[in-house]
């Protein structure tokens, strides 16, 4: 007997077929990247990983030393002062961006022609070097020769980096002021993807814009948000240059960070194997808070217009 076969089906069995053939080239397109990122993240990740057993001053040969980095670390209240102080930084960072940046992002969403001119200009922070920069507001706050003196204001004539709270304060605005462009642009493009239908409808039924904004934006953001707070997250973890050039740690270690105390463990101490202990905390911190942000945001694979 003849199977009597549906009308449509050869055409769903081509569709399948077709999108089979097709997969052998996606993953010949995927390979170059699944290379790099081996030989640039998993390869030096292993490595630091097997120096952190290590005895190493960076020019002699390396010797086994068990897990005796590990225990020096751990017992080292140095180690979870630069933690805290990373915390510090990272919180604060986020409180201040957060806000900040949604409110840039859904005022530049407008089609006005002068938002996407200040757009461009707000932009411009993020192109410069955290050196530069650093080096810059370095100049401006110094006590003697800086921005205070210069223009005769006695608040701006204060021991901005001498000081352990202002130096974080300092060190939190600089940080906000170079990354807030980035995220605002990234809750801009977010904010246009929602549809004014929404934003119609609320107004019909009588929403104002604060209630449209708490009520709609906000809401529809989620995943955004989630995005934007583990991209300052993880790379708070990684600020180094600025805090370098700007304070060294100091005034004594009040802002040291854990990437700071990994590289005077390394290229001042000359102790490789404690800095790679250092490396690997901050790996397993990044992956962990990634990770958490992840959990908290829920599946970033639902769809934000849920219940429309």
């Amino acid at each position: 007997m003849t199977a009597v076969v549906p009308p449509g089906a050869q055409a769903v069995v081509r569709s399948s077929a077709t999108g089979a053939g097709r997969s052998g080239p996606v993953a010949w397109m995927v390979l170059p990247a699944l290379v790099m990122f081996f030989v640039f993240g998993v390869v030096p990740l292993v490595g630091v990983l097997v120096l952190s057993f290590t005895q190493w001053d960076g020019l002699g040969p390396i010797n086994p030393a068990g897990v005796s980095n590990w225990q020096a670390a751990l017992k080292d209240p140095g180690l979870y002062h630069a933690l805290w102080v990373t915390f510090e930084i990272m919180i604060l960072s986020w409180l201040v961006q957060t806000p900040i940046s949604l409110l840039l992002g859904v005022f530049l969403a407008g089609r006005q022609r002068y938002r996407s001119f200040l757009a461009v200009l707000f932009f411009i922070p993020l192109l410069l070097s955290s050196t530069a920069i650093a080096i810059t507001y370095k100049a401006l706050l110094d006590p003697n020769f800086g921005l205070g003196p210069g223009l005769h204001l006695e608040l701006l004539t204060q021991d901005w980096l001498g000081d352990a709270k202002l130096a974080i304060a300092v060190i939190i605005f600089i940080v906000s002021w170079q990354f807030i462009p980035f995220h605002s642009l990234i809750y801009q493009g977010g904010v246009r993807q929602i549809p004014t239908s929404m934003y119609e409808a609320a107004a019909i039924d009588g929403a104002g814009r604060v209630r449209q904004f708490f009520s709609i934006t906000v809401p529809q953001l989620k995943y955004t948000i989630i995005t934007s707070s583990t991209l300052m997250v993880v790379g708070s973890l990684t600020f180094f240059d600025l805090i370098f050039v700007l304070t060294a740690g100091g005034p004594g270690d009040s802002t040291r960070v854990l990437a700071l105390l990994m590289y005077q463990q390394g290229f001042q101490a000359n102790q490789m194997g404690l800095a790679s202990v250092i490396a690997v905390v901050i790996v397993l911190l990044g992956l962990f808070l990634a990770l958490l942000l992840r959990r908290l945001g829920g599946s970033l694979t639902t769809s934000q217009m849920e219940g429309m």
